[in-house]
C-alpha cells in the first residue's frame, strides 16, 4: 500500500474504436491492479475514472466510491465508446470537472497531490499541448501512458516534467499489466527526499517517484530548482495595498498616505473625515480633503471672504420660485419666462402648453451602465419636463417610452396612457436596466414596433406627425446608420439628445434635417434642463404664430387688465421684499402703488 499519504487520482482511459475489446479488458486489469495497491478511502486516496473517444464520459468521480470493491465493480461495467480519439477534450474535462471540489477533489490548501493517468493507444485527433499545459499549471500532475501505436510526441506534450519519470510507452496491451507494477512504484514509492541527495537549500517535498524543492516564506526558488533567494513580497503586485506596500522579510504590511488611515482589512485606506470633528464652522457644507477641509455653499450662493459663510447670488436658486420653465434672476428679484412660442400665464409661473398640433411622440432613453442610477433619475425628470409641454389625450398627443442597454424594452406604448399625470407616474416607476449601449438595436425596435398601429401610432393617412427622441450618453456598441436612415425614410422626425460622452457624429446621424435644429448636447446630466427648451422650440413650431389682436392701450378693458396685473406683481414683490427684510424697497413699492391708484382716478374723471 502507498505510504506517501493520500492522493486524488483520475484515470483518463482511451476507449476509441482502435482499442479492440480484449485490449480494453487489459486496460481494466491495469486500473484494478493499481487501485489494489492503494490505500483508498474518504480520508485516504480517492480515485475517479473517465473514458473518452469522440466525447467524454464520467464513469465515477472522486466522491463516488471509497472502497476498492465498489471501484472494481464500476470499472468492470464500463462499455467502451468506440469512436474517435479526442484526448485534449478528455484532459480539459479532467481539469475543469473531474478535479473540481464539487466532484470530490480535496481543496488545494490541503496540499493533496492531484494525479491524472492518461492511457491511450493512438494519435490524438485534437490539440493536447495547450490544454495539458493549462492542466499542469492548475496543479495536476500528468502521467502519459502510451500503448502500441501511441504517438510519442503527443505523450511528451501531455506529461509533467521530468518527462523521463512521467512518460511511459508499452509495446503491447499484453505488457501493460507487467508495467502496472513499475507504475505502482512511481505512485507509491519511498520518500525520495530520504533516498536521494536532493540538494534543496531549504526543504525537500517528496512526491510519488520524485521530489521537488521548496523555499521558506519570504524566499523564492531560483532557476536551478534548489537554491532560494529573498523576495520582495510587494513586487508581485498581489499585496492588495491601496496606497503603499512595505516589504519585510517573508511578509509585508500596508501603509496609507497622509490624511488617510488603514481600514480594518489592513489593505484599503479611508480618508480622515475632518468635518466630523465638529469644529469647521461652515454655514452650509463642509468638505473633507486629505490633511484638512474646506467650506462649500449650496447652489445659488457664494462663499464669502471668511471662507465659512455664504450669501445668495442667484435668487432663482435661493427661493422656491415655482417657475414652470425657467427662472431669471435680476438684482434683488427674479421673474419667470417661457420658451419661444409659449406665453406666461396669469399666475406668472406656468406656460401655455404645446396644443397647436397633435403628435405621436416616442422617447428612446439610454439605460446603459455608464449612465449610473442617480443620473438615470435625472433622465426620468427630463422626460417628464417634456411631457409637461404637451397636451396629452387619446385624440391629442400620444407618448410612448422605450429604454435600451444591451437589449430593448418598451416601458409603455403610445396607446397605454391618456393623460400627462399617468405618463409621469409611469416614467418615475421605470427601473434602470444597466449593461451595454445598443443604440442601433433600439432604433430598429422603435421603427418596427413603437410606431406600429398595434402599439398606438395613428395611421399615416391621418397625417399625425411621428416624432422620435433618442437620448444617449455614450458611443453605441452597434451600427446606428441603417436604422437611423430607415426611421427618417419612414416619416419619423428624429431628435437626438446627447449628454456627457455622447458622440456628436452619432447624434448627427440620428437627427433629421436641418440637423442643427434636431440635435442637442449637454456636458453634464445636472445641466441638461436647457435641452427641454431646445426640444420645445422644434416640437411646437406652430405655437405663437397665430394672429395677435392689437388693442388700444387706452381702452377701458385694457387699462383694467393692465392695472390688475401690475398690482398683482407689485403685491408679490412687496411680500418678497418684506420677507427679505428690505424695508426701503417695501416703502418704494407702496409709493408706486399709491401713484397707480391716483392715475386710475384721473382716467375715471376724464371719462
Amino acid at each position: 500500500k502507498c505510504r506517501t499519504g493520500p492522493l486524488d487520482i483520475v484515470f483518463v482511459i482511451d476507449s476509441s474504436r482502435s482499442v479492440r475489446p480484449f485490449e480494453f479488458e487489459t486496460m481494466r486489469r491495469f486500473m484494478t491492479d493499481i487501485i489494489g495497491s492503494l490505500d483508498v478511502g474518504a480520508n485516504a486516496t480517492r480515485v475517479g475514472v473517465i473514458q473518452y473517444s469522440s466525447q467524454v464520459q464520467n464513469i465515477f468521480s472522486l466522491k463516488t466510491f471509497f472502497t476498492r470493491e465498489d471501484m472494481e465493480r464500476a470499472i468492470n461495467s464500463i462499455v467502451p465508446l468506440a469512436q474517435g480519439t479526442m484526448t485534449g477534450l478528455a484532459i480539459q474535462y479532467a481539469m475543469n470537472v473531474a478535479f473540481s471540489t464539487q466532484e470530490g477533489a480535496r481543496p488545494r490548501h490541503k496540499g493533496i497531490p492531484r494525479i491524472a493517468i492518461v492511457v491511450t493507444d493512438g494519435r490524438p485527433q485534437d490539440r493536447v499541448s495547450e490544454v495539458a499545459t493549462q492542466a499542469r499549471n492548475a496543479g495536476i500532475e500528468i502521467y502519459a501512458v502510451g500503448i502500441q501505436r501511441a504517438d510519442m510526441s503527443s505523450l511528451r506534450a501531455m506529461a509533467s516534467p521530468p518527462l523521463e519519470e512521467h512518460v511511459f510507452l508499452v509495446e503491447s496491451f499484453e505488457l501493460i499489466q507487467q508495467f502496472a507494477k513499475q507504475f505502482q512504484d512511481r505512485l507509491c514509492g519511498v520518500d525520495m527526499c530520504m533516498e536521494r541527495e536532493h540538494g534543496c537549500q531549504h526543504s525537500c517535498v517528496s512526491t510519488p517517484g520524485s521530489f521537488y524543492c521548496e523555499c521558506n516564506p519570504g524566499y523564492r526558488l531560483n532557476v536551478d530548482g534548489k537554491t532560494c533567494s529573498p523576495m520582495d513580497a510587494c513586487a508581485d503586485g498581489r499585496h492588495g495595498c491601496q496606497h503603499h506596500c512595505v516589504s519585510v522579510r517573508g511578509s509585508y504590511s500596508c501603509r496609507c498616505r497622509p490624511g488617510y488611515y488603514l481600514s480594518h482589512n489592513k489593505r484599503s485606506c479611508t480618508m480622515i473625515d475632518y468635518c466630523s470633528f465638529g469644529n469647521h464652522s461652515c454655514q452650509h457644507e463642509c468638505v473633507s480633503i486629505p490633511n484638512g477641509h474646506y467650506c462649500r455653499c449650496r447652489s445659488g450662493f457664494t462663499l464669502q471672504p471668511d471662507s465659512k459663510s455664504c450669501r445668495a447670488t442667484d435668487l432663482c436658486n435661493g427661493v422656491d420660485h415655482g417657475c414652470e420653465f425657467k427662472c431669471v434672476s435680476t438684482d434683488g428679484s427674479y421673474h419667470c419666462v417661457c420658451p419661444e412660442g409659449q406665453q406666461l400665464q396669469a399666475d406668472g409661473k406656468t406656460c401655455s402648453k404645446c396644443g397647436a398640433g397633435h403628435v405621436d411622440l416616442v422617447m428612446v432613453i439610454d439605460g446603459s451602465k455608464s449612465v449610473r442610477p442617480q443620473n438615470f433619475e435625472l433622465v426620468k425628470q427630463f422626460v417628464n419636463r417634456i411631457v409637461d409641454l404637451l397636451e396629452v389625450s387619446p385624440h391629442g398627443t400620444r407618448v410612448g417610452l422605450v429604454q435600451y442597454s444591451s437589449r430593448v424594452r418598451t416601458e409603455f406604448p403610445l396607446n397605454k396612457y391618456h393623460s400627462a399625470d399617468e405618463i409621469k407616474k409611469a416614467v418615475m416607476d421605470v427601473e434602470y436596466m444597466e449593461k451595454g449601449t445598443m443604440t442601433g438595436l433600439a432604433l430598429k425596435h422603435m421603427v418596427e414596433h413603437s410606431f406600429s398601429e398595434l402599439e398606438g401610432a395613428r395611421p399615416l393617412s391621418h397625417n399625425i406627425p411621428r416624432i422620435g427622441l433618442v437620448f444617449t450618453d455614450g458611443r453605441s456598441q452597434d451600427d446606428i446608420s441603417e436604422w437611423a436612415r430607415r426611421a427618417k425614410e419612414s416619416g419619423i422626425v428624429m431628435f437626438a439628445v446627447g449628454v456627457g460622452k455622447a458622440v456628436e457624429e452619432e447624434l448627427r446621424a440620428i437627427a433629421s434635417e436641418p440637423v442643427e435644429q434636431h440635435f442637442s448636447y449637454s456636458a453634464d446630466f445636472t445641466t441638461m434642463t436647457h435641452l427641454v427648451e431646445n426640444f420645445s422650440l422644434n416640437i411646437c413650431p406652430e405655437e405663437g404664430k397665430g394672429e395677435t389682436e392689437i388693442r388700444s392701450p387706452c381702452e377701458c378693458e385694457a387699462l383694467v387688465q393692465f392695472q390688475t396685473n401690475t398690482v398683482a406683481i407689485l403685491q408679490s414683490l412687496t411680500e418678497k421684499n418684506i420677507l427679505w427684510g428690505d424695508a426701503w424697497a417695501a416703502r418704494s413699492l407702496a409709493q408706486m402703488t399709491a401713484r397707480l391708484e391716483d392715475l386710475e382716478k384721473q382716467i375715471a374723471n376724464k371719462k
